[in-house]
């Protein structure tokens, strides 16, 4: 049987959030042309709230970037759908580029993939760890995983391209408050509607975890599935990130 490799990458560009997702955009293109095999970016991210395309479609849009920026965080327009999600240091930002010559075929089942890791490796940590979305919960989605069944721990979204796919999210460790000091002025104003309690960590339920300790479970259940080989960052896809970055600034005074 064939194994796909995959890259491994945690570089970062946290003083520069928007070429972090710039650099998972040059990645995409990169895999979609066939000059990179499949990637996997794990990294911790500065302070940010990713807004969705939906986000970007409203007229309370600018306004809400600039309640993001008043608490201190970064706007950026994030390469999948969705609603704003919020990064910080005390979250895991995850970035798995997919080579598939057919990507719609199989949007299923990179989701159940990429949910079905992140329960082994939170359950690993003690962490009673549950597929699907709650009622409330900020930045829904199917494919979401809770904590006890009561708060949210890690958001995914897809972005397709030809012959490649993008399945990216975040991972919250520690510091769920940080989630919903930000997203209720956020949210308020976008006018939507959510549950803040529906905002946590997975330290909420199993104190004294950290970044490093939940990469490493998140690691070692991507490498149930996946041949991981540690890499660096090409210089033509930073290169080629420079150019995109600016696609994903909110044009917002």
């Amino acid at each position: 049987m064939t194994v796909t490799r995959y890259t491994l990458i945690d570089e970062t560009f946290r003083g520069n959030p928007a070429m972090d997702t710039a650099v998972s955009h040059s990645i995409l293109e990169a895999v979609s042309k066939g000059e990179m095999g499949g990637v996997l970016r794990l990294f911790v991210p500065g302070r940010v709230v990713a807004f969705g395309l939906a986000d970007r479609g409203s007229d309370d849009y600018p306004s809400a970037v600039r309640a993001a920026r008043a608490h201190g965080y970064d706007a950026v327009e994030r390469l999948a759908g969705g609603r704003a999600a919020v990064f910080h240091e005390c979250t895991l930002a995850f970035s798995w580029a997919v080579a598939d010559p057919e990507p719609r075929v199989a949007i299923r089942e990179r989701f159940e993939t990429i949910s079905s890791i992140m329960i082994e490796a939170f359950e690993s940590l003690g962490v009673d760890a549950r597929f699907g979305p709650l009622p409330g919960e900020y930045c829904p989605g199917d494919w979401s995983v809770n904590a006890g069944g009561r708060v949210k721990v890690m958001g995914v979204g897809q972005r397709l391209v030809r012959r490649a796919a993008h399945v990216g999210g975040v991972v919250v460790v520690d510091q769920g408050h940080l989630i919903r000091d930000v997203l209720v002025p956020v949210y308020r104003s976008l006018r939507l509607d959510w549950d803040p309690r529906t905002a946590g960590s997975l330290a909420d339920r199993a104190p004294g975890l950290n970044t490093d300790v939940v990469a490493a479970a998140i690691l070692e259940a991507f490498a149930d599935r996946l041949a991981l080989e540690r890499g660096e960052l090409p210089d033509f896809v930073v290169e080629r990130a420079g150019h995109l970055v600016g696609g994903h600034l909110p044009e917002v005074a």
